[in-house]
């Protein structure tokens, strides 16, 4: 079943000669509990694509269609709640609130929609995590893969449609590196958590059910791994 689709997405900045085309026409489509790796050289559009998908950078033209809503269609009120109640986004270097704890950074977006965390959930999310203990720590009490864990915590929580990961492993050692890979492939498998994964390291991407590869802007390959 299509739980995401593009239509045509173009992302230009600037105007005039000093104009550059980060996504140059853009389309596909992702299927619920599907895993999408995209690869590609540094500059290529990656990470355009990537928040052009969540909701952050409103693209110059075209179509993101996720459960059968336009997301560029909502004013930006409707914007920020669709993007906190529908997407999970998981960033390289965590962007977790230093003055509140584990418990606090995981139910943030909870919070901010007025919502209390539902006790069981949040439990269940802890423990997979390996996060039962660190429950009240700030941020700089954790390791790096710690930190990682707890922004999948606050990605998950609200069981998003889709979830976006942007590098979530490169700035992390590689013991760390592949526990993080494995928590989100079991989350992709145990739960049909829909992902798709940024990343420069082939060895992540051949996890993937699929990858694209991106250069200048456009699609160049995509290649099904595994159905």
């Amino acid at each position: 079943m299509e739980i995401l689709r593009v239509e045509n997405l173009s992302k230009i900045y600037g105007k005039g000669e000093t104009a550059v085309k980060a996504l140059d026409n853009i389309s596909f489509s992702v299927s619920k509990g599907e895993f999408v790796a995209i690869i590609g050289p540094s500059g290529s559009g990656k990470s355009t694509l990537l928040h052009t998908l969540g909701g952050v950078d409103r693209p110059t033209s075209g179509k993101v269609m996720l459960e059968n809503t336009d997301v560029y269609g909502l004013d930006e009120t409707k914007l920020a709640i669709f993007r906190r109640r529908q997407i999970g986004l998981i960033y390289q270097f965590y962007n977790l609130i230093p003055v509140l704890s584990v418990e606090e950074n995981i139910t943030l977006p909870l919070l901010l929609d007025g919502r209390k965390a539902d006790k069981g959930q949040l439990k269940e999310i802890l423990s997979t995590l390996g996060l039962t203990e660190r429950l009240n720590h700030l941020p700089n009490q954790l390791s790096g893969g710690q930190q990682q864990r707890v922004s999948i915590g606050r990605a998950l929580i609200n069981n998003p449609a889709l979830m976006l990961a942007d590098e979530p492993t490169g700035n992390l050692d590689s013991k760390s590196s592949h526990e993080i890979i494995e928590l989100l492939k079991m989350f992709n498998k145990t739960f049909r958590q829909t992902l798709i994964v940024i990343t420069h390291d082939e060895r992540i991407a051949l996890q993937a059910d699929r990858i694209m590869t991106i250069e200048d802007g456009r699609i160049t390959k995509d290649e099904v791994l595994r159905r």
